[in-house]
């Protein structure tokens, strides 16, 4: 509701061999965080120069650049420099204080940067929906997501951090 974006969409998640259920459902509210009909699923913990999800223009050129997790600084500048807008979702717990610590002062020099965090409740709650076969409806309104299977719900207000 919040950005007047209402579609179906049949996904199909490959999955890392090392991926866990709590990053692929973090990986899959990226998409819903951010959907549009250019946004695709790259290889992430395949490779290490393409990020978890990035949006294209029709020439090729990345204009959204989606990572998760924690990944070192260097990574967040390289990805600054091949796009125009980089979003950077943490999720982790007592992990991410200390990475953002670490790294607050580099991530602020990026002025295409924004880093958000998925609390650990809600976290937890998207966990709870990984099944082989789901679907998922979300609703956004006012920066917060409701995600919901028929059975479960996560209620996900990502936090900005500064």
């Amino acid at each position: 509701m919040d950005r007047g974006y209402y579609a179906n969409h049949a996904l199909t998640l490959a999955r890392h061999p090392s991926e866990t259920d709590e990053r692929l459902m973090i990986r899959l509210f990226a998409f819903a965080m951010f959907a549009n009909e250019a946004l695709i699923f790259c290889k992430g913990l395949s490779s290490d120069d393409e990020p978890d999800l990035w949006e294209k223009d029709l020439t090729g050129a990345i204009e959204h650049w989606i990572e998760l997790g924690l990944p070192d600084e260097r990574r967040l500048r390289q990805a600054s420099g091949k796009s125009a807008r980089v979003t950077l979702i943490t999720y982790g717990g007592r992990a991410v204080d200390v990475w953002w610590q670490k790294n607050r002062a580099a991530c602020l020099k990026l002025p295409s940067l924004t880093v958000l965090r998925v609390t650990d409740e809600a976290a937890e709650a998207l966990t709870a929906m990984a099944v082989r076969t789901m679907q998922i409806q979300c609703s956004v309104q006012d920066g917060e997501f409701w995600l919901s299977d028929g059975e479960r719900s996560a209620h996900v207000v990502p936090l900005r951090l500064d």
